[in-house]
C-alpha cells in the first residue's frame, strides 16, 4: 500500500470544502428559520383558501373558518413568544395548485386550510399536528340514482385540480376502466358550480368540503354526500421543511387546543351551527376518527 501524503494543497482544499459546507448549512438554517424571519420583519405571511368552506374561505371582506381560527391561535403564540404584540399579518390567497410552491419560495410562512398531509408532500414541505380527519367521497343530486363510485362509469365527474381526489379518479380510470370524463377546476367553488349546473353528475372531494359546498345550494336537501370513502386522510397546517422550532410552536398550540376542549368548541361552531355567509348549518357530526385525534394529537400521515 502506498503511503498517503498530506500536502499543503490538499489541506487547503479540505479547509475550503469545510468552510463551504458550513456556509451552506448556515444559509439553509437562515432560510428555514421562520421565527427569525418574522422577528426581523415584524410580519407573518399567511396563506388562505378563498372557498374551502368551512375551513378557510372569504365572504369578500374577511377570511374565516375552522382552520383559519387555528392559524390565528398559532399567530397569537408567535406574538407572545417573540414579544411582538403589533405583529402584522400578510394574507395571501392560495390554490391547490400553487400552495406548496408559495411555501417553498418564502411567499407564505404558514398555511392552515384544507391541505392534506401525506408522505409525498412531506418531501417538499412540513406539516403540523393534524387538525382534521376525513374520507374522500362525492356530492350528487339526491335524485341522480348514484350511490357509489361504480355508478360513475362513463359519466362526467368534476373535482378540483391538484387534489388527492383528482389523483384517485385518474387512478380509477387507469386501473378499473371506469371511463369517467374527468373535469378539473381551479377551486372547490367552480367544481360545485359544475355539478349544480348539470355539467357533471358528481363532485368528488374531501367529505367535509362537500358538506361545505352543499350549503351554497338553494335547497341543500337536493344534494347528498355518498359513496364508500376512497381514502382516509388528514388536514394539517403547512410549514417549511427543516424548521423544528416553528413546527414545535404550531404543534404545541394545536395539541393544547385539542386537549383543552377549544378545538371541539371550534368544531361545534363551524360544523354544527349556522355559518356565514348564508347562515346554513352543515350538520356534519363529529366522526370517531376526529374524537380520537382530539384525545391523542399527532402529526402522522395516513398515506
Amino acid at each position: 500500500m502506498k503511503p498517503f501524503h498530506i500536502t499543503k494543497g490538499s489541506v487547503r482544499q479540505l479547509l475550503c470544502t469545510a468552510v463551504a459546507l458550513a456556509a451552506a448549512a448556515t444559509v439553509q438554517a437562515q432560510e428555514t428559520d421562520t421565527l427569525k424571519k418574522i422577528k426581523d420583519t415584524g410580519v407573518i405571511s399567511l396563506g388562505y383558501r378563498e372557498s374551502s368552506i368551512p375551513f378557510s374561505y372569504t365572504n369578500g371582506r374577511e377570511v374565516m373558518g375552522y382552520s383559519h381560527e387555528i392559524m390565528l391561535a398559532i399567530v397569537d403564540k408567535v406574538k407572545s413568544q417573540l414579544q411582538l404584540p403589533n405583529l402584522q399579518m400578510k394574507l395571501t390567497p392560495i390554490t391547490s395548485q400553487n400552495r406548496i410552491t408559495l411555501m417553498q419560495n418564502g411567499t407564505i410562512d404558514l398555511e392552515c386550510g384544507s391541505t392534506t398531509n401525506n408522505l409525498e408532500r412531506q418531501k417538499q414541505v412540513a406539516f403540523s399536528n393534524s387538525i382534521f380527519v376525513y374520507g374522500i367521497r362525492m356530492l350528487v343530486r339526491k335524485d341522480s340514482g348514484i350511490k357509489d363510485f361504480p355508478d360513475l362509469k362513463g359519466k362526467n365527474v368534476v373535482t378540483t385540480a391538484g387534489t388527492t381526489g383528482e389523483r384517485l379518479l385518474v387512478k380509477m380510470n387507469g386501473e378499473k376502466g371506469t371511463q369517467m370524463n374527468l373535469i378539473s377546476t381551479k377551486d372547490h367553488g367552480q367544481s360545485y358550480l359544475t355539478l349544480e349546473t348539470g355539467r357533471a353528475v358528481a363532485f368528488v372531494m374531501d367529505e367535509p368540503l362537500l358538506y361545505g359546498e352543499r350549503t351554497k345550494a338553494r335547497n341543500a336537501e337536493d344534494f347528498i354526500v355518498t359513496g364508500t370513502p376512497l381514502q382516509t386522510e388528514n388536514y394539517a397546517c403547512m410549514l417549511r421543511k427543516d424548521d423544528p422550532a416553528f413546527k414545535k410552536l404550531a404543534d404545541d398550540v394545536i395539541a393544547d387546543m385539542m386537549k383543552s376542549g377549544k378545538a371541539e368548541q371550534l368544531y361545534t361552531k363551524w360544523f354544527l351551527k349556522p355559518i356565514p355567509p348564508r347562515n346554513i348549518n352543515m350538520n356534519y357530526p363529529m366522526q370517531a376518527e376526529m374524537k380520537e385525534l382530539f384525545a391523542n394529537p399527532n402529526d402522522k400521515a395516513f398515506q
